[in-house]
């Protein structure tokens, strides 16, 4: 699942950034108003973590703008501000939750994944291809009924695979959604990360769903191409 974090004090969101990515999920982090909004305007986020207090646009601004698209993804305020008044007014602007500063991370991390499973009845729990089942709340994978154990990338690229089954998703897409930065085309970090994720949930089984589409990159599909 996919975090946008609208934090601008340095420290804040770098530790915010770390300890989300560390739970298993795919962080973006923007340090202003404007950007925030922007990316959440533009890119599709499973819940926004928004500041009130931001350079360019506040986070109520950013939160109106938001609500004013109709895009319905879990927000949460983590904010200094702690008079009712704030936390009112944030709720009444469409926040979804609002956690007061400083806060402990497995406090968060729990509001989070609340806000997630309430959200998950507007999609999928559980995502399917062949007998391959990942169960995004569980944080849980099998395959003909077996468990499977995932590192935490190897959790988000199968969950990209899924999501995306039937497109080809070129390597620079794949670096850039499962590990939020730019590779090199040199850099065989994304073939070593398929190479292990294949082997865990393809070798043992049939049919094999995750195969490579030479010059272009890597194709999740349950039936053989024709």
């Amino acid at each position: 699942m996919k975090i946008l974090i609208i934090e601008d004090e340095p420290k804040t969101g770098d530790y915010l950034r770390r300890g989300l990515t560390e739970a298993g999920f795919v962080v973006d982090l923007v340090r202003d108003g404007m950007d925030g909004m922007h990316m959440a305007l533009t890119e599709a986020y499973d819940l926004v973590v928004l500041d009130v207090m931001l350079p360019g646009l506040n986070g109520w601004q950013v939160l109106e703008k938001i609500r004013a698209t109709e895009r319905d993804m879990p927000v949460l305020f983590l904010t200094a501000r702690d008079h009712v008044e704030d936390r009112v007014k944030g709720l009444d602007l469409g926040a979804d939750d609002y956690l007061i500063k400083p806060f402990a991370f497995s406090e968060l991390l729990a509001r989070i994944r609340t806000l997630l499973r309430r959200g998950a009845a507007r999609g999928p729990e559980v995502l399917h291809a062949a007998d391959l089942e990942l169960d995004l709340l569980r944080r849980r994978v099998t395959r003909g009924g077996q468990r499977i154990d995932l590192t935490a990338k190897e959790f988000s690229l199968l969950e990209l695979f899924l999501r995306r089954q039937g497109e080809v998703l070129p390597r620079s897409l794949i670096a850039s959604q499962v590990w939020d930065m730019n590779f090199d085309s040199d850099t065989n970090v994304i073939e070593v990360a398929v190479r292990r994720l294949r082997s865990k949930v393809d070798d043992a089984f049939e049919p094999k769903l995750i195969r490579t589409v030479r010059g272009m990159g890597y194709v999740l599909e349950s039936t053989e191409p024709a």
